[in-house]
């Protein structure tokens, strides 16, 4: 059987290097390519030397379209802007998608539904698996210790992330308001300054901190009378987020077009 061939966005990031370096370590997959946005110093680079394992053959582009045209699945972990425009392209050529990428508005998010009618799309704010298990525990944990627990959610991340809350922390937010049978939207407290009088009941409030080179750290805190539960992740490298997109890729490859989740991806179901 032929090795599935992979194309990753944003090749020259410090994700889009780390994926090029995973995707020629994991069996049954290939390099197609890489792509880099229009400008960028690292056009005509070889994209394995840009990910430090020496010299591949391919190089930087800035023609995403080819990029696409030529992978069965491409991977991205870009910015919300480019992800979109390259779920468009996806869309165009019913080539598979592995979206890592956070941070995406409204009309963005509507944008990879659309293209998900066309081509299929695995989408998640943590490509971790250990992450979407978390999820799960959330869920199930707002579900049975109920609103006489208020539900609390710190995350910290590298001073260079510019999104807040984090993606990560806003999906363990949507599962525990699924847990409680509530919108999130209309039960979230994400801003807390100056006299702001007591919690309100059922809300689930969210806390973000920046700092160093932190690669991710999510805390889910049930806060209940006289006790207090914590579920926590802690990520030490991004390396475990490639990998993770790494199944994703294998599992997607020749799926029907269609959103789907780390949760399919690791055959938890519905």
């Amino acid at each position: 059987m032929a090795d599935i061939r992979v194309g990753v966005t944003g090749c020259g990031g410090r994700m889009g290097r780390m994926l090029v370096a995973e995707v020629r370590e994991t069996p049954g997959l290939a390099l197609a390519g890489g792509s880099e946005a229009a400008g960028s110093t690292l056009l005509g680079r070889d994209i394995g030397e840009l990910a430090g394992i020496g010299p591949v053959g391919l190089l930087a582009s800035a023609d995403a379209a080819a990029l696409v045209a030529g992978a069965d699945v491409v991977i991205d972990f870009t910015a919300p802007a480019a992800a979109v425009g390259h779920a468009r392209l996806c869309a165009e050529h019913g080539t598979a998608l592995v979206l890592g990428t956070t941070g995406l508005g409204a009309a963005e998010t509507a944008v990879v539904e659309a293209a998900a009618k066309r081509a299929p799309i695995v989408w998640a704010a943590n490509m971790s698996p250990a992450v979407t298990l978390l999820q799960d525990l959330v869920r199930m944990t707002a579900r049975l210790l109920g609103e006489d627990y208020d539900i609390e959610i710190l995350e910290m991340h590298h001073k260079h992330k510019v999104d807040a809350p984090s993606g990560t922390a806003l999906a363990l937010g949507r599962a525990a308001a699924e847990g409680r049978g509530i919108d999130l939207a209309g039960h979230s407290q994400r801003v807390r300054d100056g006299h702001i009088g007591p919690r309100k009941p059922g809300d689930i409030g969210f806390a973000s901190l920046r700092g160093g080179d932190v690669v991710g750290d999510h805390i889910v805190v049930f806060a209940g009378e006289g006790e207090r539960l914590e579920l926590t992740h802690r990520a030490a490298s991004r390396r475990l987020f490639a990998r993770g997109a790494m199944r994703a890729a294998r599992w997607v490859a020749g799926r029907k077009p269609g959103l789907y989740s780390m949760r399919d991806v690791l055959g938890l179901g519905a």
